[in-house]
């Protein structure tokens, strides 16, 4: 493992270190029944998904990126005894194990695992058919036989942007929207407080998953090393945004200006990095949506460290041409913005982005229409495949957190 920092001050500098999370036993663990509760709309085949997140681990290693996998820190992390027991104490009080009958029996079942093998086996939920020994006495066991899992799956794993996002130096460690994905968050809990290299760092905190607002890192951009941007959206909460930014305006990580950008609260929506991305210094990936009108709003503090919050009323493209000191700004829509293939390809987060370069990004390749236009405007692209990958309804920046790139000036 390499020695960089963790430090990202911008969207489009050159990618050099990554965590990502393979895709494992939770995606099969999905059944219709269970969609809605896991957050999912389909059900991806597992052997196909790995092979196209394999490929793309490939080609960031190609394109000289560290790749590292969210279950193996997680391991390194918890490499002592005290550690891992507190830690599976900790996910089964959050699973909602409480009965100590239970909680015994899932407890012995895991002590027979590896690290590793117990936070893979976690991650792909335990069924009750697992645990030795394990019967319906209780009568909350009664009442809910019919349910195969005593832990559920977390098949939203591979889309390691939300739970935690290094912002400046620091990181973002988010409150999720829903109890089924807030689990995940202390994956990175344990990773930032006991890993090797990390854990010992006094690393700045700028969110805490304890908190009560949901914050999520699909809605989280550093546009620059002065401005970010923040959706205020299905997952994220107002609230949320303004406590973030209360903490980050005034750490002295060079940011000054927090643009809260208000997007619809739909699924093909879900966060802000689903209808906009950047990918040069002055190109970015829309939907035509959020062209306007669009309610954003500008957080900055005073000369009197008061936090100001002011509605913007010009356009998108104004907007960033202000703040970030362009002369000219090219926003390429998804599709084209035609109501037939931008409705297709969004929902296929055509306009999901991840930049490992300025003006070089990562796209899925099912997604020709918008693909084209990128090409069509001097963007070099990355082509993956995602027939199966795409079900979860996330595209490239949402399978990715940077750990570090290059500092560039915008």
């Amino acid at each position: 493992m390499s020695t960089l920092p963790l430090k990202i001050t911008s969207e489009i500098g050159e990618l050099r270190k990554v965590l990502v999370h393979r895709p494992g036993l939770e995606i099969e663990r999905l059944t219709p029944d269970l969609l809605s509760r896991l957050l999912f709309d389909d059900i991806p085949y597992l052997k196909a998904a790995r092979r196209e997140h394999d490929y793309f681990v490939k080609l960031l290693r190609d394109k000289g990126v560290e790749v590292l996998y969210l279950e193996e820190l997680a391991a390194e992390a918890l490499e002592k005894p005290e550690v891992r027991q507190e830690f599976m104490e900790q996910f089964l009080d959050e699973g909602g194990i409480g009965n100590k009958e239970r909680r015994f029996l899932i407890m012995r079942y895991l002590d027979d695992f590896s690290v590793q093998e117990m936070i893979i086996k976690l991650m792909a939920g335990i069924k009750k058919n697992e645990i030795p020994g394990y019967q319906t006495t209780s009568l909350h066991d009664k009442a809910t036989r019919d349910y195969p899992f005593l832990l559920d799956p977390m098949p939203n794993l591979y889309f390691t942007r939300d739970p935690f996002a290094v912002i400046g130096s620091g990181i973002s460690l988010n409150h999720m929207q829903t109890d089924t994905r807030n689990r995940e968050t202390i994956f990175a809990e344990y990773i930032f407080n006991f890993h090797p290299e990390y854990g010992e760092k006094d690393i700045p905190r700028w969110y805490s998953r304890y908190e009560t607002d949901p914050l999520e890192g699909g809605d989280q951009l550093v546009l620059s090393s002065e401005i970010l941007a923040i959706g205020i959206s299905q997952r994220t909460h107002p609230t949320a945004i303004e406590n973030f930014a209360s903490r980050i305006l005034t750490a002295n990580q060079g940011f000054d200006t927090v643009l809260a950008f208000k997007i619809p609260a739909r699924r093909a929506f879900m966060h802000l990095d689903t209808v906009f991305t950047m990918i040069d210094y002055d190109t970015f990936t829309i939907h035509a949506e959020i062209e306007g009108p669009l309610e954003i709003y500008s957080l900055r503090f005073d000369g009197n460290n008061n936090l100001k919050i002011n509605q913007e009323t010009a356009t998108l493209q104004e907007i960033l041409k202000t703040y970030l000191g362009l002369y000219n700004v090219n926003l390429i829509r998804c599709a084209g913005g035609d109501p037939i293939d931008s409705g297709r390809e969004q929902w296929n987060d055509g306009s999901n982005t991840l930049a490992i370069a300025p003006g070089e990004v990562v796209v899925y390749e099912r997604n020709y229409v918008t693909n084209r236009l990128l090409e069509e405007a001097g963007v070099k692209l990355n082509e993956i495949p995602s027939s199966e990958l795409s079900r979860g309804r996330g595209g490239p920046r949402c399978m990715s957190m940077p750990f570090y790139r290059e500092p560039v000036e915008i």
